[in-house]
């Protein structure tokens, strides 16, 4: 929660700014050669690092007592995977008024990622909802998308993705899916460890992250895509990403509460199906388009940051409602919040 209000008077997210700063690095070193080759083994190995820590992070014992709170990840599930690339698929109708072919991939391949987990979880807290839905939520989210992402992108973007095929879909569930998997399995002897040194292996998983980026942006340099993209649809790409994030806000603030949920619940719901995973994306990405990456992570790098503050200004928002408990007060228990440990009103 610190890193999402410093610099105060800055309303950007300072790893945002780093991400940034690699862009410009590629924009002006890009790996090349055998330096190329260097970089993208590596970054390789750090994104099947970071998935294994994910894997070792993740309590199993939390994730089975989640399962007890199904409706709302349901909901949450049916949100990231269902109505995202429903209304992505909608937005084909802008090309080529606002986006140009490529754009618009990008943008429906940031419809089929995953959410968030460490900003749900943030943002959750400070508007006084259900955290421990939102850790289940984003943590089901992210797993469940190591699966349903590619697969979803090799059904709705096919050839036009840069070279989908069962070999790439295979290849994300063995970078992603099988390092998880070992991190579960190795829990009971590295979660320890895992847990004291949190805050070392955080640098490790951002580390890793600029890491995809300097790759996939280098190799569009070379590659020379970025002609294809001008100031004018830049601003129309923003345009579109700014109703996309506005509709989904909507539709998971009110549709659970037409479901029934309660005021906890329905924050849980709103901040964990509106959002995209970066951390997961990025490397999805880089082995779904291949030297098209660096292009088709421009929306989800955008969609990012304008989630980041915009969620921010919600969830203190919502930390002043009427109906919001006291911070030091206990709220009545909510049918819907069983199994998780948390309560609503």
């Amino acid at each position: 929660m610190t890193r999402l209000r410093w610099p105060r008077w800055m309303p950007i997210d300072p790893y945002v700014l780093l991400l940034l700063g690699t862009v410009g690095l590629a924009a002006l070193l890009p790996a090349r050669g055998a330096g190329a080759d260097v970089a993208s083994g590596a970054s390789t190995v750090a994104i099947a690092f970071l998935f294994f820590l994910y894997g070792a992070r993740l309590s199993t014992r939390e994730a089975m007592d989640g399962l007890r709170h199904w409706r709302l990840h349901v909901t949450v599930l049916a949100c990231t995977f269902v109505v995202f690339p429903v209304l992505g698929l909608a937005a084909r109708g802008l090309v080529p008024v606002f986006l140009t072919d490529p754009l618009y991939q990008g943008l429906l391949f940031l419809t089929l990622v995953p959410s968030t987990i460490q900003s749900s979880i943030a943002f959750t807290s400070i508007a006084r909802g259900n955290v421990p839905a939102a850790i289940c939520a984003g943590s089901f989210s992210s797993l469940a998308g190591i699966v349903v992402t590619p697969l979803l992108a090799a059904a709705l973007l096919g050839s036009s993705g840069g070279g989908f095929s069962a070999d790439s879909v295979v290849e994300i569930v063995l970078q992603l899916l099988v390092p998880f998997v070992a991190g579960q399995v190795l829990r009971r002897w590295i979660g320890g460890f895992v847990a004291r040194h949190k805050k070392v292996l955080g640098l490790v998983d951002r580390g890793s992250i600029l890491l995809v980026v300097y790759t996939a942006f280098s190799e569009g340099m070379v590659q020379g895509i970025w002609h294809q993209v001008s100031p004018v649809r830049l601003g129309g790409l923003l345009v579109v990403e700014a109703v996309l994030l506005a509709v989904m806000l909507l539709l998971t603030w009110y549709g659970a509460r037409a479901l029934g949920f309660g005021r906890a619940d329905r924050i849980a719901i709103q901040f964990a199906g509106s959002k995209k995973s970066l951390a997961s994306g990025l490397p999805m990405a880089s082995v779904l388009f291949g030297a098209h990456a660096s292009l088709a992570v421009l929306p989800l790098m955008l969609f990012h940051q304008m989630q980041l503050m915009v969620c921010a200004v919600i969830a203190k928002r919502r930390a002043h409602d009427p109906e919001a408990p006291a911070p030091d007060e206990p709220a009545a228990a909510s049918p819907t919040a069983v199994g998780t440990g948390a309560r609503s009103r």
